[in-house]
């Protein structure tokens, strides 16, 4: 019979591991499995700005390493791989691994989202290097360039018009000949003198990763299937995001989009399971708010722990 953990957090990047140093510092010696991507989306992210504390920025993957220097000091105990399976019907709540399985009083999925990116290899090798699926994070570094914007719902929009503060130019290239993004969206968009639209075409190729930056891409219009090249300084895929809760379909409560819905901080469905960051978040998605939940989630299963203790004598 395996030991029963007081708190295993399952996701690596900003959330999970600020959960950990405070589940930790409150010497509950929680178990944190880094999964697939350890480090969550600020791996693939270069410069860092806007996290608090960092005056001159940090690069993604140091901030990353720095947090988990922080939580193993306070004493956090971490395994490498992939949670394959998880039982939240019954108390203790099995997690199982590709190598065993544990038992825990309670559990903090911080598992995150991950961009939906167009699945091309020019779009990997230049991810973080003109390619970035987040404008808010890296916007500010394409100041008087000329960037591009795929798709056409209101992420996309969204982060055009706030691209448009830094980008001298900034070009929608959508598939189809009209955007699916909400009317006000659109007026705003449209009304921007610094956007413009390509209609009815996608990305075949980003170019540029012999110079290790994007140079421009090649388009194809999905009507005449003409082929041309344009160029640009970054390219920002907005098709969205897609939370990793398939493990918990099924077991807690999740929105229409698949996010895991949370109640008074950071509670799901099921008392003693909590969640944290982008797997619940979809509307702020920035490493600092990650964090704060974060902080909330340990707070909550801190309490809850101390609840049920008390509960039992």
């Amino acid at each position: 019979m395996p030991n029963v953990e007081n708190v295993v957090i399952i996701g690596s990047g900003p959330a999970g591991l600020t959960a950990a140093i405070y589940a930790s510092r409150a010497n509950l010696k929680p178990l944190l499995v880094e999964g697939i991507q350890p480090g969550g989306q600020l791996t693939i992210t270069t410069e860092v700005e806007n996290y608090p504390g960092f005056a001159s920025g940090i690069m993604g993957p140091d901030l990353m390493t720095d947090m988990r220097k922080q939580a193993e000091r306070f004493g956090t105990r971490f395994i490498q791989g992939n949670v394959i399976q998880v039982g939240l019907h019954k108390r203790p709540f099995k997690i199982t691994f590709e190598e065993g399985e544990f038992l825990t009083k309670s559990l903090i999925i911080a598992s995150g989202a991950s961009a939906k990116l167009l699945d091309l290899p020019s779009e990997r090798g230049l991810m973080g290097h003109g390619v970035s699926a987040c404008a808010t994070c890296d916007g500010f570094f394409f100041k008087e360039k000329k960037v591009l914007v795929v798709g056409g719902g209101d992420t996309a929009l969204e982060e055009a018009n706030f691209l448009t503060k830094f980008a001298s130019e900034v070009t929608i290239i959508h598939r189809r000949d009209s955007l699916r993004a909400s009317k006000i969206m659109q007026d705003r968009a449209k009304n921007n003198p610094k956007i413009s639209f390509i209609w009815n075409s996608q990305i075949e190729k980003i170019l540029g990763e012999e110079a290790g930056k994007v140079k421009g891409v090649i388009l194809k219009d999905n009507k005449t299937n003409r082929i041309r090249e344009i160029n640009c300084d970054g390219v920002f895929i907005a098709i969205g995001h897609e939370p990793n809760t398939a493990l918990f379909k099924g077991q807690l409560d999740l929105n229409p989009n698949g996010y895991i819905i949370t109640k008074q901080g950071t509670k799901t469905s099921v008392p003693g399971v909590f969640a944290a960051g982008d797997v619940q978040d979809f509307i702020y998605k920035q490493a600092v708010t990650a964090a704060g939940t974060g902080c909330m989630a340990a707070i909550d299963a801190e309490r809850y722990l101390e609840s049920e203790t008390h509960s039992q004598q």
